[in-house]
């Protein structure tokens, strides 16, 4: 295929700013779809993705418009799923930036345009919505050449609802976007940048080819993976898959090369041909560096090998999850993952459940703090039971993040009241435009993971957005709260907390298991507890059986001596009896929405 025919792009926006929308416009009038076969959001194929109406995973589909070959690359816009835009940019040249005409430039928008910048790709400007009533197009143009440098005249006023501008969008993008380079007859070189597994062929993986051909029923290399594989399709997504020849330099597309074991085609992995293959693999990308940790374990024990192989599958569709297995004394076997933020891993627990039928439950939320010891070594912890004893801890340091919020003016004070109930401190105040603020805040990590967003939702009627980034570790006073039923702790309860916040926590959680755990034969203390030091104490009433019904009237001596008798009986009872804990006390004592 000639090179001066090809564009390859994403479309990268902010949450619901219309990305999968104009994908949906695009598909249509270039006639990749059929009309009776067209639905909204037709490039997310996952059920979880239509249900949210969020993009979680990237897609990629080919599409012809007059002469010329484009490549589309529709991106998530949550702030969790950056990773996955990341990748997909680096198999284009160019990018088009969907702005909301009724909004305006939100975080991720800023976000996602770095990105686009820090890869050096041309960026095609457009402001989407323009058919809503409350649409102001040429305010917000200024406000794009004020903040991101984008003149006001090169940026284009479109509606992916009605298709209004989409075929001058797509002229700007052949005009606009350059063509890619690459040398046909070089040694080849293809990248992978996203996999699936699919039960009947095995791995699935979008390549983008940067030189040389990559050929069906041809030897390949995957050169991290050092394995040798023979590709069995080569092809592109039209966006029904499409089998070809060859792919040529520029172009996107698929490879199936029948691969069973997951790890061999990881995304950033190098592919190119056994024999008088390319020396050097090209530049993969950087593991991202998971955030939020928890334990995911599975309700029936006897699933432990099925969470493996799950965890395994989904990793190569997700390069972002890491685990690791972990045990736990009153939750069994299972595994401690890492995630990039709370709505990825309520999504990943959610794939599991649906995709591979499996029943789990969550542990609290945690992150990763570094432990300074007495004697000098620094530890990383992110599971609450790991931490070292007190007395071996010189101090402990937490990740921090950099906060930035755009919101309207009106909701300042507001946000700026959040912000400092979560230990936050104010780096800088921006005016955007007379409306609109921008806030810098620096905030422990711990503080951000659990409902800071839905908290900053519900404060500013849905206006504000947020963008983070971690910039490192700071000293904190922290403390690990243990809980503690009949004296023995219960480990999937542990966490690790400010000291100022311990007493609060410490109440909430004992007051809640009171609530849940059922009555036994015997008093059962639940005490919240900082290494030796109980803080806080609730206690669960034993069931009584009424001794007493066969004695009326007569002596009080004989009624004294029954439920003396009764009261040694319960104390032996106690000293031997362990506490039934119903699983689903741990499912409702870690509920998130708590």
């Amino acid at each position: 295929m000639d090179l001066a025919r090809i564009r390859n792009f994403s479309i990268i926006a902010h949450i619901d700013h219309g990305k999968s929308t104009l994908s949906d416009r695009i598909l249509e009038l270039t006639g990749a779809v059929e009309m009776r076969d067209m639905r909204s959001q037709y490039l997310d194929s996952m059920d979880l993705e239509r249900e949210r109406g969020i993009t979680i995973k990237a897609q990629n589909v080919r599409v012809d418009w007059k002469e010329f070959t484009l490549h589309l690359i529709d991106t998530p816009g949550h702030v969790d799923f950056g990773y996955e835009v990341s990748r997909s940019l680096a198999a284009c040249e160019g990018v088009v930036l969907v702005v909301d005409a009724a909004q305006g430039i939100e975080a991720q928008t800023l976000a996602n345009c770095y990105l686009a910048l820090e890869h050096d790709l041309e960026i095609v400007a457009a402001l989407n919505k323009i058919d809503l009533p409350a649409a102001d197009p040429d305010r917000y143009a200024m406000e794009i050449e004020t903040v991101l440098g984008i003149p006001a005249e090169d940026i284009l006023r479109i509606s992916a609802k009605t298709g209004d501008g989409v075929p001058e969008l797509l002229d700007a993008i052949c005009e606009r976007i350059p063509a890619p380079t690459g040398d046909a007859d070089a040694p080849l070189q293809a990248l992978i940048f996203d996999s699936q597994y699919d039960q009947y062929r095995g791995v699935v993986s979008s390549v983008r080819v940067m030189n040389g051909r990559l050929a069906t029923n041809s030897k390949l290399l995957f050169m991290q993976a050092s394995t040798q594989q023979e590709a069995v399709e080569v092809g592109a997504r039209r966006p029904v898959i499409t089998p070809m020849a060859e792919l040529g330099p520029g172009e996107v597309g698929y490879l199936i090369a029948g691969i069973k074991d997951v790890g061999q085609a990881r995304s950033g992995e190098t592919v190119t041909t056994f024999h008088h293959g390319a020396t050097t693999a090209l530049d993969g990308y950087r593991d991202p560096k998971p955030m939020v940790f928890c334990g995911l374990f599975p309700i029936d024990g006897d699933d432990f090998e099925l969470l493996r192989e799950s965890l395994e599958k989904l990793k190569l569709n997700d390069a972002s999850i890491s685990y690791a297995p972990e045990s736990s004394g009153a939750l069994g076997f299972g595994f401690r993952c890492g995630f990039l933020g709370l709505l990825h891993m309520e999504i990943v627990k959610e794939r599991l459940e649906r995709e591979f039928n499996l029943a789990l439950i969550a542990t609290a939320p945690s992150v990763e703090y570094r432990v300074h010891k007495t004697n000098g070594d620094v530890e990383l912890c992110d599971n609450p039971a790991d931490l070292p004893q007190p007395q071996s801890i010189d101090f402990i340091e937490e990740p921090y993040f950099r906060v930035s919020i755009i919101t309207p003016k009106d909701y300042t004070g507001t946000l700026m009241d959040l912000c400092q109930t979560r230990r936050g401190e104010m780096s800088k105040i921006e005016y955007l435009s007379p409306e609109r603020v921008e806030l810098h805040y620096h905030i422990p990590l711990a503080e951000v993971v659990v409902d800071f967003f839905d908290q900053m939702k519900s404060r500013t009627q849905g206006y504000a957005s947020l963008d983070y980034e971690l910039i490192g570790y700071q000293r904190s006073n922290l403390a690990k709260v243990d809980l503690l039923l009949n004296g023995i702790p219960a480990d999937a309860f542990s966490t690790i907390v400010h000291r100022d916040k311990a007493f609060a926590y410490g109440a909430r959680m004992c007051e809640k298991l009171k609530e849940l755990i059922p009555r036994q034969m015997f008093d059962v203390p639940i005490q919240a507890a900082i290494g030796g030091k109980v803080i806080a104490r609730e206690t669960v009433k034993a069931k009584r059986k009424d001794v007493l019904a066969k004695c009326y009237g007569g002596d009080i001596t004989r009624k004294r001596k029954l439920l003396e008798k009764q009261k040694e009986g319960k104390k032996k009872m106690k000293s031997i009896g362990r506490v039934e804990v119903p699983g689903d006390v741990f499912i409702s004592a870690l509920k998130l929405d708590d």
